[in-house]
């Protein structure tokens, strides 16, 4: 009697949860009318959260860029006069509840919605921004749903748009019938960039990414004396110039990336002179080359010890080799992963789907 009562607090418990997620993946959603006439607008859905996000910081610099190329876009929320602000902006926003959208207009939606396209207007025209492959289907049951959902029983879907080779590449075979684009990612290299000198004897990372991981991992290299004279630095909660110039201060950057659409922390890091060691993501290997990086395969916790243990007594014996690699790596993600080129990459996608001729 006690465990079937157990089980059923469990299951109640477990759709209060489900609930509360389907309700955090509303999206704003404005009113449709047909007759609306004049100039579109791409309208960038997002969610009222200002905690740090990559997801949302692409959001915003996508909005900007088409403005400062002369394609009229916003970000729109839920809530008015919602704006992130935990990294600078001046950013065209908007809500939902303030708009109309129309036959030219564009909504681009990330893929965190997927669960509740259908509340979206039906005949608006969409174009998924999907952030992150791995979590297309989060919360879209199997049972209950049909082939190709979310995306393929969503009416006005015109195309898929996403970060990386390799997640444009998990897109493709999972909707053959759907085009996908791919808009890359930008390191502002404004903001993060290497150090005037060497960083110090610091090891950063993200201590809540793959929590129980990093518990193992730390525990591992302090037992073997591995961590002696270096001080690790967790980064959590900081702002975007804040994170920048934490990582200009680390030697090593130690990469828990999981699932990801792309990887901005390991990106990141990079761009700021860092070595780093650790896990792709599957999304960052688009950009983690063993050349100026140290990739371990995903899950494999001994490789991951031992290759961070080399790359600190690599640190010992000869600095300069480490400081250089990390230099490199700054160098291939500022020469990839640049305004310019996602300026490029929008125009590129923009000019199909913007100036796409609508029924009448």
């Amino acid at each position: 009697m006690i465990g079937a009562t157990r089980r059923a607090g469990r299951a109640w418990l477990g759709r209060l949860g489900h609930a509360r997620e389907l309700r955090r993946r509303t999206p704003p959603s404005p009113r449709y009318d047909a007759n609306r006439s004049g100039p579109g607008v791409i309208y960038y859905l997002s969610p009222d959260d200002n905690k740090p996000s990559g997801g949302i910081r692409n959001l915003y610099r996508h909005v900007d860029l088409l403005n400062s190329s002369g394609t009229a876009a916003a970000v729109l929320h839920s809530r008015p006069g919602f704006r992130a602000d935990w990294f600078a902006n001046d950013t065209r926003v908007t809500a939902a509840g303030q708009i109309t959208v129309g036959p030219a207009d564009l909504l681009v939606v990330p893929e965190y919605y997927g669960p509740a396209l259908h509340r979206l207007p039906a005949p608006a025209r969409k174009l998924i921004f999907n952030q992150n492959a791995y979590h297309t289907f989060a919360e879209v049951p199997f049972a209950g749903t049909s082939a190709g959902a979310p995306y393929r029983d969503c009416p006005g879907i015109e195309a898929l748009l996403t970060v990386s080779r390799d997640n444009a590449a998990l897109l493709r075979h999972a909707f053959a019938d759907l085009d996908v684009r791919l808009a890359r990612v930008v390191v502002d290299p404004e903001v993060f960039h290497p150090p005037a000198r060497p960083a110090a004897r610091r090891i950063g990372h993200m201590p809540r990414r793959r929590a129980a991981e990093q518990e193992q991992l730390l525990h591992i290299l302090r037992a073997r004396g591995a961590l002696d004279g270096w001080e690790l630095v967790p980064i959590d909660g900081l702002t975007e110039a804040e994170t920048a110039e934490t990582l200009r201060g680390c030697a090593i950057f130690l990469s828990f990336s999981e699932r990801e659409g792309f990887g901005l922390p390991p990106a990141e890091a990079m761009a700021s002179g860092a070595y780093v060691v650790g896990f792709t993501g599957l999304g960052g290997r688009d950009f983690f080359d063993p050349r100026y990086c140290a990739p371990v395969a995903e899950g494999d916790l001994l490789s991951y010890a031992v290759t961070v243990e080399r790359a600190l007594r690599r640190y010992e014996q000869e600095p300069a080799a480490l400081v250089s690699a990390g230099h490199a790596a700054a160098e291939r993600i500022r020469a990839e992963y640049h305004p310019d080129g996602l300026r490029a990459d929008l125009a590129d996608v923009y000019r199909t789907y913007r100036d796409r001729a609508v029924p009448a």
